[in-house]
């Protein structure tokens, strides 16, 4: 699908938005802007704000301080000129269960006011088609989640957040999520996503926010925040091809590392320790790794992401970002 031009103007204004419960500051002072047509992620670790965050937007919960606008109109208290230009997909969402995945969502679609050919196009649109007679308690957690989707898809909102949407699906079905994920963009769309998976984010967001203590500690695009954060590039060459002393020899290596049968050379000179490498070892050795959107989250969190907990990342020097 080809992308359309982005929409003029903004579909969502916090300022100032601040939420307490008891004790706890879930949001402080919360300021940002999500413009027509963005996909705008919202990451941080577990009880950093984010659910309290895109729940006040949504209309869900009321915000003790600051105000918030979408599309020029307050969510709060439950505004129901929103509901026809907003979708919700949540990790919980209700289900007709004892219908079929096609009798879910016409029904979904007609209390939304939809028609029928719009529940036939949000089936199709997730990859469930083959799936539209099997009842919704027997479909898979992975089959639910993309329903969810649909459900939240079917009465075609401008605006639709979608919490954790590919957490259940296997890496095949998460990637071709992605490209619906994209075909919504491309039709001017507003998309809010939380996530864990910070390579999802990296790939499909145009900004992001990073939450962590209730704050935005960070707020710009994937690339920004990883330039920011002037991270050396890792080298790595097998153990069996070159020693540690020769790594520390190359011009340009500023730290070497042997890690997992890896000679790991750190630098900001890519360009130039690769060169004087190639007259050590094959090229086709060699693996070179950069910063990832993750090691701008390590840094600026100082927590991973449960989806990371058990991968190796290494932070990074950050630049916290205005909002």
């Amino acid at each position: 699908m080809t992308a359309q031009p982005r929409p003029a103007g903004t579909a969502i204004v916090l300022d100032g938005v601040s939420k307490r419960y008891g004790e706890v500051h879930a949001l402080d002072n919360v300021s940002l802007t999500v413009g027509q047509g963005e996909f705008f992620g919202v990451l941080g670790p577990n009880g950093a704000g984010k659910t309290t965050l895109v729940e006040i937007v949504e209309g869900m919960r009321k915000a003790d301080s600051g105000t918030v606008s979408v599309f020029g109109l307050s969510p709060w208290p439950r505004n129901t000129a929103l509901l026809r230009r907003i979708g919700v997909q949540t990790q919980t969402s209700a289900f007709f269960t004892r219908l079929t995945a096609w009798e879910h969502l016409e029904t979904v679609a007609a209390l939304q006011g939809a028609d029928r050919a719009a529940a036939r196009y949000a089936l199709d649109l997730v990859g469930l088609t083959d799936k539209e007679r099997s009842r919704v308690d027997d479909l898979s957690g992975g089959q639910r989640q993309r329903l969810a989707l649909a459900t939240a898809l079917v009465h075609q909102p401008d605006l639709i957040f979608l919490d954790e949407p590919t957490a259940a699906l296997d890496p095949e079905a998460r990637r071709s999520l992605w490209s619906v994920l994209r075909d919504l963009r491309g039709e001017g769309r507003t998309i809010v996503y939380t996530t864990h998976y910070l390579d999802e984010a990296e790939a499909l967001c145009d900004r992001v926010a990073i939450i962590a203590g209730g704050r935005v500690v960070a707020l710009d695009s994937p690339g920004a925040l990883i330039r920011s954060m002037a991270a050396p590039a890792r080298l790595l060459v097998p153990a069996d091809r070159i020693t540690v002393e020769q790594a520390r020899a190359v011009e340009g290596a500023e730290r070497v590392l042997l890690e997992g049968g890896e000679v790991v050379i750190e630098t900001r000179h890519a360009n130039r320790v690769l060169i004087e490498l190639g007259a050590l070892v094959d090229m086709d050795a060699i693996q070179t790794r950069t910063a990832t959107l993750e090691d701008a989250y390590l840094r600026l969190t100082a927590s991973p992401p449960p989806a990371a907990q058990d991968r190796a990342g290494a932070p990074a020097v950050g630049t916290e970002h205005g909002r």
